[in-house]
């Protein structure tokens, strides 16, 4: 899980790099954040979509009666 304070960290350093760029330790540490940013996205999307169950095998596993 990314913290807010992560999310800050990662929008404070795009804006830095825009305005003056970041120096040798900032790209790694974006880097790095941007990475976990992703990882989380990644988990989060792949829990939704195993969750996900269709109506259709619901009805087959349904008992007759």
């Amino acid at each position: 899980m990314v913290s807010d304070a992560e999310i800050k960290r990662i929008n404070e350093l795009v804006k830095k790099s825009r305005e003056e760029g970041l120096t040798e330790e900032e790209k790694i540490e974006q880097k790095a954040l941007r990475q976990k940013y992703i990882d989380a996205v990644k988990l989060s999307l792949r829990a939704n979509l195993d969750s996900i169950r269709y109506v259709e095998d619901l009805e087959e596993n349904k008992p007759k009666q």
